[in-house]
């Protein structure tokens, strides 16, 4: 519709513009933000009263993603009882580009035995810490610096390495392999003081 065109609602009349009032009314009181667009048309000509658009800033030229409005008269008009309506159309492909990538899988702790003693106690810590939620990988080939450069490809978020001398002590080490720090956690069997790190890791 041309902007030069005359207002549509300067020429409601009384039962449409206390439809309208009503309209905006219970929009305000529900606390929903509206814009008036005195030129908005929909492309049928059965809609009666209140006609509507959904639009975003987000998609250029395009940004109408959903339109509708009432068509009291139309089940009516198609031979049916007379019967209030209201409806809307959306555009699928416009909602979908409104979507946000959605966040990758978790990071995996790379759980490190280090000789062939510390892979049972690694099978145990590694099978604790996920069923408390952790994404564990678990290697068991290959020496220490090839099971670290498996947790690199894996994009690993730490590394637990435990090996002869942290079972003795009741310990393992905890590697951010973000920032290369490392620190010795105790390992009692709940895990409590390392899964509180972990947790930390993200967030």
């Amino acid at each position: 519709m041309s902007l030069e065109a005359p207002s549509l609602d300067e020429y409601l009349n009384t039962e449409s513009r206390d439809f309208f009032a009503d309209v905006k009314s219970g929009l305000d009181r529900l606390g929903i933000p509206y814009r008036l667009n005195p030129h908005l048309v929909r492309g049928l000509d059965y809609y009666t009263h209140t006609a509507f658009e959904f639009v975003t800033p987000h998609l250029g030229a395009q940004g109408t993603v959903i339109g509708g409005g009432r068509y009291d008269g139309l089940v009516e008009m198609m031979g049916g009882p007379a019967m209030p309506g209201v409806g809307w159309a959306a555009g699928i492909e416009r909602l979908a580009m409104l979507i946000d990538e959605p966040p990758g899988p978790p990071r995996p702790i790379a759980v490190v035995p280090i000789g062939e003693t510390a892979e049972a106690t690694a099978l145990t810590l590694a099978e604790v810490l996920r069923s408390n939620g952790c994404v564990v990988d678990l290697g068991y080939s290959g020496n220490l610096a090839r099971r670290m450069r498996r947790a690199n490809r894996i994009n690993a978020r730490a590394a637990v390495l435990i090996g002869e001398d942290e079972i003795a002590r009741n310990v393992a080490t905890l590697r951010d392999l973000d920032t290369g720090e490392q620190v010795e956690v105790t390992t009692d069997p709940s895990l409590g003081e390392l899964r509180a790190r972990l947790q930390a890791f993200y967030g």
